[in-house]
């Protein structure tokens, strides 16, 4: 049985704290842990390293801390703690639900945001010895044929990573926006796998075909946004009538922000302007989705007051709440700028659209990333605030079909209810039914007596009538004896027996 048409499902976001790359570890001398509480707990603790320094007295204990509420909680910095989180905890916990959205028929987006070293590529690619989501998700996903496809958007230009030639020679592709489908790539190359095989082949192609290059922070930095898009399709028999969903699963790993360097050459500069723009506008884009998200529930919950409480009194308060305060018009929902940039534009249904998305915000346990670090952890929370409306992508003629068939069969139970009301016992019912069947042909007898009785008493009373009339021409006085003899009367005239 295919789950509801549609439902309002809040974005899932986690933190995942990775440890240093080779590059951090040469710039930083001492690596002090100030994300606390990382694990389960689903709290993100960050202290203050600013205010490590000074006095107790100089500043209040509690501002030195700061916490974030999240969905998960992880912490990859020494496989040597407790508590450490592996590539695999994290994959039972994210991956098996990208896994499970995509059986139900929903859309599935999963991306790593991120500042660049903090591990987002780590997370979603991995390595030979501990592989990430990705290829993970691909050796359960694709187990049939699947059309598959790698995508990187480097200084605001789709390219196509399973397409041959030179990275800077690739032809940018353009993006168009389908009234149904949603916002894809024109041109983009489809490539079909029937086995996990094949996927991680493409995947590793595309992976080799991706820019990179050296930071500060790593060695081999992504200077693109790279998605990898899988197409799930599923065919079933249900009540005999075939059901396809079509199901588009999203991964994608973000190139991480930086700070700007006079130190680099021209075009890392503008490798980094591009990607800050790209991501500014996408923290745009996740602020203006939670906050309309924000109105929407707090307009709810008024509604909700309003009609358990007195309408007159609470209906103005609410009304005076959605009103503007020096414009005095309602509190519209903000407009969210998709368009601003490609990725954002990309990305336009999983955030707040037809698709289930996962957001995993990595972050770097260096002091000197704390910045990064807090902006980060921001964002993060503000996507929790995003709803998202994904439906079940399924065929609308099979999907017809089957609603149709629902309601007959749902139509059918009613009458058989309404019936089993009136005649609660089948034995009955049967009894009944012959019993009605001797009484039709009992009625229909009698009104055949009826028809022929009513024929003998009409013949009898024109006889009677003639006879009378008769009698009244006579006009004479008689009396009529016990055995119907008619006496003489004074005129003396005299009249047999009259027989009828």
């Amino acid at each position: 049985m295919l789950l509801d048409a549609s439902l309002h499902c809040p974005c899932k976001v986690c933190v995942k704290c990775n440890s240093l790359q080779a590059a951090s570890k040469r710039t930083v001398k001492q690596i002090p842990v100030y994300i606390l509480g990382l694990g389960k707990p689903d709290l993100a603790t960050v202290c203050d390293v600013h205010l490590d320094g000074r006095t107790e007295g100089a500043v209040d204990s509690r501002e030195k801390l700061l916490e974030f509420c999240f969905d998960y909680c992880y912490w990859s910095v020494d496989p040597a703690e407790p508590h450490y989180a592996s590539q695999e905890e994290v994959f039972q916990d994210l991956g098996v639900s990208v896994l499970s959205g995509a059986s139900e028929g929903y859309n599935v987006c999963l991306f790593a945001y991120g500042q660049t070293g903090s591990g987002k590529t780590y997370t979603m690619m991995g390595t030979p010895e501990s592989i990430g989501l990705t290829p993970r998700i691909c050796q359960d996903v694709v187990s049939s044929f699947c059309p598959c496809s790698f995508l990187e958007i480097y200084n605001e230009r789709v390219r196509d990573l399973l397409r041959g030639g030179e990275q800077k020679k690739r032809a940018s592709l353009k993006v168009r926006e389908h009234p149904d489908k949603g916002p894809y790539v024109q041109d983009l190359s489809q490539h079909v796998v029937s086995g996990c095989k094949q996927a991680m082949d493409l995947l590793e192609e595309g992976i080799a075909n991706r820019i990179t290059a050296a930071t500060h922070n790593h060695d081999a930095s992504s200077r693109s946004h790279a998605i990898f898009t899988i197409q799930y399709t599923q065919a079933i028999l249900e009540n005999n009538l075939p059901s396809e969903t079509v199901s588009k699963i999203n991964l994608v790993d973000l190139a991480g922000s930086e700070r700007a360097d006079p130190h680099y050459c021209r075009d890392r500069l503008t490798e980094g302007s591009n990607i800050n723009k790209s991501l500014v506008t996408l923290g745009i884009v996740i602020s203006a989705l939670a906050q309309n998200s924000q109105m929407s529930n707090s307009c709810q919950s008024i509604n909700s007051v309003a009609s358990e409480g007195d309408g007159s009194t609470v209906g103005s308060h609410s009304s005076s709440l959605s009103g503007g305060g020096g414009g005095g018009g309602g509190r519209r929902h903000c407009f969210i700028p998709y368009r601003d940039s490609v990725l954002t534009w990309l990305l336009k249904d999983s955030l707040g659209g037809n698709s289930k998305t996962i957001m995993i915000a990595t972050v770097s346990p260096s002091a000197n990333s704390y910045n990064e670090t807090l902006s980060t952890l921001r964002y993060a929370a503000h996507a929790r605030n995003i709803v998202n409306k994904p439906r079940v992508n399924e065929d609308a003629n099979v999907r017809l079909i089957r609603e149709l068939r629902e309601e007959i069969d749902r139509l059918k139970n009613m009458l058989l209810s309404f019936e089993m009301q009136r005649n609660p016992s089948p034995s009955l019912s049967d009894e009944r039914d012959g019993n009605l069947s001797e009484i039709v042909l009992q009625n229909e007898l009698k009104v055949t007596q009826n028809r022929h009785a009513y024929s003998l008493l009409t013949a009898a009373y024109i006889c009677v009538s003639e006879c009378l009339s008769q009698r009244a021409q006579l006009n004479v006085f008689h009396q009529v004896d016990i055995y119907g003899n008619v006496t003489e009367n004074e005129s003396g005239l005299t009249c047999g027996n009259i027989s009828l």
